[in-house]
């Protein structure tokens, strides 16, 4: 990675503030299909938060792959391309639709290391999240940088899930669904939207379903059936891509504790697994 010091990034700070604007509240739900519609007021559901704070990079400054620059706030990974790696989350009081929101930023770590696939490097980045009665959640998000292509990608090695589900839904992922939800994120990456791109530069088959809508919907799916649960703490660890127009079934369990909920792609491999806490 040439003589760029990645960990002089190590505690970089940033803070941003944005409105939990209702028209965005009501984009969501619209995309995910559900009948009620939010109100000011309303508590955000968990993991819509990601519809909030993007990257408003100037045009002319974005990157190949539809990105912001690096070298500001994130650090000056050299590696191209890059994919969403996982989230923990902590729950300590309802986000409302309708208020401003300030979040906190860190680099809290960065990894370098050469992976089955090539070079990696591994940025987790801390936020906090302020509303008008204090802290609201925290949460630690993993971004995973990789080396370029060298033909076409391989899924890492597929494992079917251990728990038998209590739940189960099936929905087909196509570029419509991924263009609505970049939309209200103003998520700008190509590999969602464009497929010479994503074929021939980052070489996976076809366009990727953005990791934190996985996420989504697997929250969703532990909303539906335990509607008078709240969320305490949510781990979310990504395993494989998950590609438009192919059927993605969502399952899910109970446990103790809460919740468990997965992913498969249509060979029945998970492709990402959510642990939830409730209260």
């Amino acid at each position: 990675m040439g003589n760029i010091r990645l960990q002089d990034w190590v505690g970089k700070r940033e803070e941003n503030l944005d409105l939990i604007s209702l028209r965005q509240a009501v984009g969501m739900a619209a995309m995910l299909d559900i009948q009620t519609i939010p109100q000011v007021g309303d508590a955000l559901p968990p993991g819509w938060h990601w519809m909030f704070f993007a990257e408003m990079a100037r045009q002319s400054t974005l990157s190949q792959d539809g990105h912001a620059p690096r070298g500001e706030f994130l650090p000056p990974v050299q590696l191209p391309r890059r994919m969403w790696g996982g989230n923990r989350l902590k729950f300590h009081r309802p986000i409302p639709v309708g208020k401003d929101l300030r979040r906190e930023s860190e680099i809290l770590s960065i990894a370098e290391k050469n992976g089955r696939s090539g070079q990696l490097a591994l940025v987790t980045v801390k936020h906090g999240y302020y509303g008008a009665e204090g802290l609201a959640m925290e949460e630690e998000h993993d971004i995973v940088y990789r080396s370029a292509a060298n033909g076409l990608n391989k899924s890492p090695p597929g494992q079917q899930p251990s728990d038998k589900p209590d739940w189960t839904k099936e929905i087909i992922p196509d570029a419509v669904f991924l263009f609505r939800y970049s939309a209200l994120t103003f998520n700008s990456h190509r590999i969602h939207y464009d497929i010479p791109y994503v074929r021939d530069v980052e070489g996976y088959p076809g366009l990727i379903v953005h990791g934190p809508l996985s996420a989504t919907l697997l929250m969703e799916l532990a909303r539906e059936n335990q509607p008078a649960k709240t969320f305490k703490s949510v781990v979310v660890r990504a395993h494989r891509p998950l590609f438009a127009g192919n059927k993605l079934t969502i399952e899910g369990c109970r446990t103790d504790a809460g919740a468990r909920t997965w992913a498969l792609d249509p060979d029945g491999f998970v492709s990402m697994t959510v642990e939830i806490i409730f209260n």
